[in-house]
């Protein structure tokens, strides 16, 4: 097999296809790292939890030790769900133009030689999560059974972003019992805000795959709102909104934060005002800037954290 054989379609010239080696290309695919963006955004409400913890909590800013596992955690886990998800929808994928040529419909990897992978990749993410507390481990294990069950989803209902929107959002739930070995009212009320936010980028990416999966019987958000796509996201990205704004003042946050919140609000207005559900390219440009929304957001959370310790 050849580099150029073994590339996915919807993922080409990366660092993947040019610079890893050839029998680990399959492997880096099934994981997701030649297509960072989505440990980025299953990042993103880890970050924002420990940023707003460290506001509750008084601290100059969110533990970097915290945030680096996060960050390693995040890459580990979407991974193995990732591979989880590709295990699972291996006969679907064959039958989207964008999807045939992952690795395991296209030949690259067998089942067995997947499953070995995510149970490595699980081990990884295992051993970081066990650097936490007692309960934040507890919340982490939890956290399985929306991955679990989240590829079954589209099958049966048009509102499988509300079960990606539950296992993306998780991180809301580990970054405050980090700090705190508890669960607060802000820490809720942040996944709930994050599951809105989800849920709704979720539908711009779902786009793409939109007429394909209408043939083969896949359901999504895309499908179900169709030509209503803008007013939808325009109330799943206020109610986001919202409600962080709303987990922030809970935690104490301050004015900087609420400048982050208005522009995290004028970036997700953007992307509604930008979106045309009929160019699939555009769709996942806009996709991918949400992480770049929720980086603003947990700027925001760091300064505010500085400037009200400072203060």
């Amino acid at each position: 097999m050849t580099g150029a054989a073994g590339r996915v379609a919807d993922s080409t010239g990366n660092w993947v296809d040019t610079a890893a080696p050839l029998w680990l290309r399959p492997y880096l695919r099934l994981a997701r790292l030649d297509r960072p963006i989505g440990s980025w955004l299953l990042l993103m409400p880890c970050w924002w939890s420990a940023g707003l913890a460290a506001i509750a909590a008084g601290r100059p800013y969110p533990d970097p030790w915290q945030c680096l596992l996060f960050f390693i955690g995040a890459f580990v886990m979407r991974g193995a769900g990732c591979t989880w998800n590709d295990i699972t929808d291996r006969d679907l994928d064959a039958m989207v133009e964008r999807t045939r040529s992952r690795p395991i419909p296209s030949g690259q990897v067998t089942v067995k030689q997947a499953l070995a992978f995510l149970i490595l990749q699980a081990l990884i993410g295992l051993v970081v999560l066990l650097q936490f507390n007692a309960f934040t481990i507890l919340l982490g294990i939890l956290s399985l059974t929306t991955v679990a069950i989240y590829p079954f989803l589209k099958r049966v209902t048009h509102w499988p972003q509300i079960g990606l929107g539950l296992a993306f959002s998780w991180g809301a739930l580990m970054g405050w019992p980090a700090v705190f070995g508890r669960l607060d009212p802000a820490a809720f009320i942040l996944y709930a805000g994050s599951i809105a936010w989800v849920i709704a980028y979720d539908t711009i990416y779902a786009h793409q795959d939109r007429e394909d999966d209408a043939l083969i019987g896949i359901k999504s958000t895309a499908i179900l709102f169709s030509q209503n796509t803008k007013p939808m996201l325009a109330v799943f990205f206020s109610l986001a909104v919202v409600l962080i704004g709303i987990a922030g003042w809970l935690a104490g946050a301050g004015l900087i934060f609420a400048i982050g919140i208005a522009a995290f609000a004028l970036h997700l207005a953007w992307q509604v005002q930008r979106l045309d559900i009929s160019d699939s390219a555009l769709c996942l440009r806009l996709f991918k800037s949400n992480r770049d929304a929720g980086l603003i957001l947990f700027a925001a959370m760091i300064l505010d954290a500085a400037a009200r310790h400072l203060g």
